[in-house]
């Protein structure tokens, strides 16, 4: 499951007759994998750009639009929807984080990007990771930020929730969210529905997997997170080199996600710095 399935042919190959030029800022979609890919580019070009990938049922202003202004002031930022989520399409196939992975993977190639560093939030954490385990040299640096690579590295209660989730329960602000940018509820309820099988049918990643990452790797929690502080502490033992950051509050709140209960308008440029100095650091 987490063999690198693409070498840098199989990436020309399945990137060929894509859109040849890419907007130095600004939207734009590519054609990877067979899905229309939906991405943005701030304050490019730069050096290794910061690729942002959003959490699970979001879009990228779900989860970034407090941060990625800030963080796009001195670097190249560019944020993608996933497969489904979004202006992303959709192809005939489940939402996994290893095919997303894969999907980041032929975006970097079609933009000629050799290397990037990675921010992903909780399911684009994951999505993160896949992209450092498979196809590593993509991956300088990874903000690993409010997920877990265990089962058991979560609180019981995301569990109980995932077992019991409908589409009536999905939070409001991100139905609204996302039906702002993709008027369609059939779309959101696809998204919906493909989200919460991932998640039902979640696998833990090997620690060797994780002993043998080349990419720095910041791990970012807050400390009344869906992610156990307790699991935090054990990535960093295991994923060589790695440094941990908790910061006070729920999921997504250092971000001002667009769920979090009560918003702290310091947050962003809070989080926006100490990520910039671990992306900055040696």
């Amino acid at each position: 499951m987490r063999n690198n399935l693409l070498g840098i042919a199989f990436l020309a190959m399945v990137t060929s007759g894509a859109n040849a030029a890419a907007p130095a800022n600004g939207p734009g979609y590519a054609q990877v994998n067979g899905l229309r890919m939906y991405y943005e580019r701030h304050g490019c070009p730069g050096e290794v750009p910061l690729l942002l990938l959003h959490g699970g049922g979001s879009t990228l202003e779900s989860t970034f639009g407090r941060i990625l202004p800030i963080l796009a002031r001195s670097r190249c930022v560019i944020a993608v929807e996933e497969q489904a989520h979004g202006r992303s399409g959709d192809r005939d196939a489940p939402v996994r984080f290893e095919t997303s992975a894969d999907d980041v993977a032929a975006l970097l190639a079609q933009l000629g990007l050799a290397r990037a560093d990675i921010f992903g939030f909780s399911n684009g954490a994951s999505v993160g990771l896949q992209v450092a385990i498979r196809h590593p040299q993509l991956v300088r640096k990874l903000v690993f930020a409010s997920s877990m690579t265990k089962k058991a590295g979560a609180q019981d209660q995301l569990w109980k929730f995932i077992e019991s989730a409908t589409f009536g329960n999905m939070p409001q602000p991100l139905k609204d969210d996302f039906l702002k940018v993709n008027p369609d509820p059939r779309k959101l309820r696809n998204m919906h529905d493909k989200d919460l099988e991932r998640m039902r049918q979640f696998k833990d990643v090997p620690d060797e997997e994780l002993r043998k990452l080349r990419a720095s790797v910041l791990v970012l929690a807050g400390d009344r997170d869906v992610t156990k502080p307790e699991h935090a502490i054990e990535l960093t033992r295991l994923i060589p080199g790695s440094r941990l950051l908790i910061l006070p509050g729920g999921h997504g709140d250092y971000l001002v996600e667009v769920t979090t209960p009560q918003p702290s308008p310091r947050y962003p440029a809070l989080t926006a710095g100490l990520v910039a100095e671990f992306l900055d650091a040696p």
